[in-house]
């Protein structure tokens, strides 16, 4: 894998659970985890009134379709378009 290296502080208890797992299984963790954290803030700005939710999706780099179903989990009911519908309804 090529890639540069990073030098992160992290709590020791959470070292310890790092330390046995694999350089691949850490990098997925890393996408994972900052995808999600990508649609956390984008959902909570927009859920603030901060964001229009087109906007939130861009802001966490998915479609809008992919942000509607953690919107829904959070009980927020995000308005479409109609090219969103007809996206939806396949």
């Amino acid at each position: 894998m090529s890639g540069k290296s990073l030098t992160l502080t992290i709590p020791n208890e959470l070292v310890e659970e790092l330390k046995s797992l694999r350089e691949d299984l850490l990098v997925e963790l890393l996408q994972r985890g900052l995808r999600e954290v990508k649609i956390d803030r984008a959902l909570d700005s927009y859920a603030r009134g901060g964001l229009s939710f087109a906007a939130a999706a861009e802001q966490a780099v998915i479609s809008q379709t992919e942000l509607s179903r953690p919107a829904y989990a959070r009980g927020l009911e995000p308005s479409f378009s109609a090219a969103t519908l007809s996206e939806e309804l396949g």
